[in-house]
């Protein structure tokens, strides 16, 4: 079995190489590929050591939040393995701020025996009413166009204004505005979310492939909604109905309301529950803030053994 982790990156070189590191220690096999924007900081992977199997996609521009950018990079990934013929049984979608919370070794025999075909997080937002999912039905049932930055302050100005006296929908947080407009999903093609992070069998990475090029509409469509990476593949993999996939994305996160959708940093704190078995891998963390978490980690993946100060 070989399992390819992908790699979204664009900060800390160091610990991107830590990452691989850690990685291809106990899993020489696999390929890792990263997508590095090397337009914010240069990535040397001869750093890294004298490993085998690890690739790098070269980015030169920033990634927007809230736009396609983030799942053109996923899409553009699958792309460049199917191209090059590179076989793999697992893709892992990591970040650059990711680490994994168990040996690879034993994530990696999980893999191997498990009877699911793909762990995503995934949600039918009208399901229930919430505020998450009215949150989710804004962002993936109207269609959004990208507003000049010199023009966002007019957004966070005058948006009350606009959404009161037009059908617009407008999300100035992100510089976005969007219209109410027909959607592809009905009865028989329901719209899911989740989180981008997941790890897929090489028969759904092909499915989704196969299914986004025969139906464009479809991408053409999500391209212009907002974080389309939360629900594209989530949308497509589970109306398929041909996989049996597992409502868990085995990642430990944790996005409190405070910090408005960003994962909140993780730290030496954290070791306990981010360790409990539960996960492979966690986000995010930041060594240049709390290097010691990844130290912690380091003895649990590495060496298989538990190392609990006294001080957590």
């Amino acid at each position: 079995m070989k399992v390819c982790y992908f790699i979204q990156s664009h900060k800390n070189p160091q610990q991107i190489h830590r990452l691989i590191r850690t990685i291809k220690q106990q899993s020489p096999n696999s390929l890792v590929l990263v997508n590095h924007d090397f337009s914010v900081s240069n990535l040397d992977i001869k750093a890294v050591g004298n490993y085998s199997g690890i690739e790098v996609i070269k980015r030169y521009e920033l990634v927007k939040r809230g736009n396609s950018s983030i799942l053109e990079i996923y899409l553009d990934a699958i792309h460049w393995l199917l191209a090059r013929g590179f076989h793999f049984d697992w893709l892992v979608c990591l970040s650059g701020q990711d680490y994994p919370t168990q040996p690879i070794s034993k994530t990696e025999e999980f893999l191997a025996q498990t009877e699911y075909d793909g762990f995503i997080r995934y949600h039918d937002p009208l399901a229930e009413k919430s505020a998450w999912n009215e949150k989710s039905i804004q962002r993936f049932f109207n269609q959004y166009v990208q507003v000049p930055e010199s023009m966002s302050w007019l957004l966070r100005k005058y948006s009350g204004k606009i959404q009161h006296y037009t059908p617009l929908i407008v999300k100035w947080r992100y510089s976005m505005v969007g219209m109410k407009t027909k959607t592809p999903f009905d009865r028989n093609f329901k719209c899911y979310r989740g989180w981008h992070w997941n790890t897929l069998s090489q028969a759904c990475v092909k499915f989704l492939m196969n299914y986004l090029n025969n139906h464009p509409k479809i991408l053409r469509y999500y391209k212009k909604t907002i974080g389309p990476e939360e629900s594209l593949v989530q949308t497509v993999l589970v109306n398929s109905q041909q996989f049996n996939l597992c409502n868990d994305d085995k990642r430990y996160h944790d996005y409190p309301l405070e910090l408005g959708g960003y994962a909140r940093l993780l730290t030496v704190k954290d070791y306990p529950i981010v360790t409990n078995g539960s996960f492979h891998f966690a986000r995010k963390f930041d060594a240049e803030i709390d290097s010691e978490i990844l130290d912690l980690l380091d003895a649990q993946v590495l060496n298989n053994s538990p190392h609990s100060p006294e001080h957590i």
